[in-house]
């Protein structure tokens, strides 16, 4: 795993409130993810590992440190840049679905090529090829309400794909599904790891986080395991 770090946060912290209210969530954090790795971010409530991830995600700005993703300074973004990154280099998966209803699968994967004003045939070229990567190519047509828990987590993975992004973040993934449904996602999601994709799972489960190949555990705002 050569070349710049996909991640590279160095003495983050991220302060909420003022006084006597001060809650320090993240405390001097700093962490590096090399591209194909394929992380699991551990911690109870209260960890840091929400706030940890809205600054990955480019969702919040950290007030102290920097962070880079894919070598750009996102610390010094305003937010119409920051939101061109959230949508081109990072891939979103999250524990509640988030698909438009009554709007086909294809269609909900189209939508951040459509953001970024890609031409429709080329937007469902690309399109397709995501569904056909999570196994879903036969149910393109088919709208959400048509599909289990596990199929619709499917369908958010291949949006998250279709940008080819830096990254692909995943909020606990597999929180709203079943034993069988829960499997099917983090199959897709090994897969995509083995072809070179770089993965951040959080996840309060250490079944689900057994099938990343690094560990980083939170405890009060600060890392206190990584593991590989």
């Amino acid at each position: 795993m050569t070349g710049q770090p996909v991640l590279d946060v160095r003495g983050v912290t991220k302060t909420y409130g003022m006084g006597e209210t001060e809650v320090q969530a993240l405390r001097g954090m700093s962490l590096t993810v090399r591209r194909g790795e394929y992380l699991a971010i551990m911690g109870s409530s209260g960890s840091g590992k929400s706030t940890l991830m809205n600054i990955l995600g480019c969702l919040d700005i950290p007030t102290s440190g920097r962070y880079l993703l894919d070598g750009v300074d996102v610390s010094r973004l305003t937010d119409r840049q920051l939101a061109l990154v959230r949508n081109r280099r990072i891939g979103f998966v999250f524990q509640a679905f988030n698909l438009i209803p009554r709007t086909s699968a294809l269609s909900n994967v189209e939508l951040p090529l459509a953001y970024a004003g890609m031409k429709a045939a080329e937007r469902r070229r690309r399109a397709m090829a995501a569904l056909s990567m999570v196994g879903l190519a036969d149910r393109a047509r088919h709208e959400p309400n048509q599909l289990s828990g596990g199929q619709q987590q499917r369908v958010a993975v291949a949006r998250a794909l279709v940008t080819a992004p830096a990254l692909v973040l995943a909020d606990e993934p597999t929180g709203n599904l079943d034993t069988h449904s829960s499997a099917e996602v983090l199959a897709v999601l090994d897969r995509l790891n083995r072809s070179g994709r770089t993965i951040v799972l959080i996840t309060h489960e250490a079944d689900v986080a057994a099938h990343a190949k690094r560990l980083i555990r939170l405890v009060d705002g600060q890392i206190v395991e990584d593991t590989r």
